[in-house]
């Protein structure tokens, strides 16, 4: 892939464009099974949703690399950040550019701290994996309690409450959890570690981004030279994601129709993201979308998910910033 070198004057526009474009690019590409993508449309929520919640994070990006460097100018702290303050800004201003509820949550909370530590880097003269995982992790450990007092309100206006409950853990989804929060004095990082067992999304961030770097950003980088094609190479590293991490939110979408603790209903719902992890796999050994048997069972998973109305909601936030980090490397489509 080309690199482009960008001075510290345009660090922070680079990044911003480069997390709006991974999260249209996402979107666009299709068929995803079981998503939004240009050719399915949700009931409430539809691919031009996407397009405007993708462009709306936009300067909350941008406040989060310029907090970046400010941490290596000394200007501010790692505690200073403000990373749930930066997440629920994410949340507010892409639902100001459309009417389709839930968009971007997962996404927003993986690229806030993936967009403040490519800042560090980026200030840096760094743009290597290593140490996008490095600065990703020690900005998660610096978390407060009112980022994850934030980050619970963010997950409030994003209308996903209802998650179900949670045996001898807070409940982000519950109306109280800020009295628990502030009473136990749980930082983000550690809202996230508790919740990391049954939610890809909570794992990636306090694991720095292990899939996103480790699995999903090296073969995104092996298909785009062996397609030429962007749309084979988003759609594929969607099905390698899905294939080796069984989506948690079909799990606890799935099993919460059964059980309402959310743990349990991880655990329950886990065998049918198996069945759908198991499905993706057979897709990629006929082909996918470079063969003709392929791209047909792709569309038959699509139209089966979507008649079962499950969606692997988290995948899709994975594969997004799989993408954000091809491009803060220099990728271009």
């Amino acid at each position: 892939m080309k690199k482009k070198n960008n001075n510290s004057g345009n660090i922070v526009d680079e990044i911003m464009i480069s997390a709006q474009l991974a999260a249209a690019l996402e979107v666009s590409a299709y068929p995803k099974p079981g998503n939004v993508h240009r050719l399915r449309d949700f009931p409430d929520t539809r691919f031009e949703h996407f397009i405007a919640g993708s462009v709306g994070i936009g300067l909350a990006i941008r406040e989060a690399a310029s907090r970046g460097i400010e941490v290596v100018e000394g200007k501010l702290n790692y505690g200073q950040l403000g990373l749930g303050e930066l997440i629920l800004k994410g949340i507010k201003y892409s639902k100001e550019w459309h009417t389709g509820g839930n968009t971007h949550l997962g996404t927003t909370m993986l690229f806030i701290p993936l967009s403040i530590s490519a800042g560090i880097n980026k200030a840096r003269g760094k743009t290597d994996i290593t140490s996008i995982r490095k600065e990703f992790g020690k900005v998660m450990r610096a978390t407060t309690v009112e980022d994850a007092l934030a980050v619970t309100r963010a997950v409030e206006i994003s209308n996903m409450g209802g998650l179900g409950k949670l045996t001898h853990l807070p409940d982000i989804g519950e109306e109280d959890i800020s009295l628990e929060i502030r009473d136990k004095e749980y930082t983000l990082y550690q809202l996230m570690k508790m919740s990391s067992s049954w939610d890809l999304v909570s794992q990636e961030m306090v694991r720095n981004l292990k899939i996103v770097c480790s699995e999903g950003y090296p073969y995104f980088v092996k298909a785009l030279d062996e397609t030429g094609d962007i749309n084979i190479a988003i759609v594929h590293t969607f099905l390698v994601l899905l294939s080796k991490h069984p989506d948690t939110f079909i799990a606890r979408k799935y099993g919460l129709r059964f059980v309402d603790d959310v743990s349990l209903a991880v655990k329950v719902g886990m065998k049918k993201s198996n069945e759908i992890a198991k499905r993706a796999d057979d897709i990629l050994k006929a082909g996918g979308l470079s063969s003709k048997e392929g791209k047909d069972m792709i569309f038959k998973l699509d139209e089966d998910l979507a008649a079962e109305r499950l969606n692997p909601g988290t995948t899709a936030d994975i594969t997004a910033t799989t993408i954000f980090v091809a491009l803060l490397n220099g990728y271009r489509p």
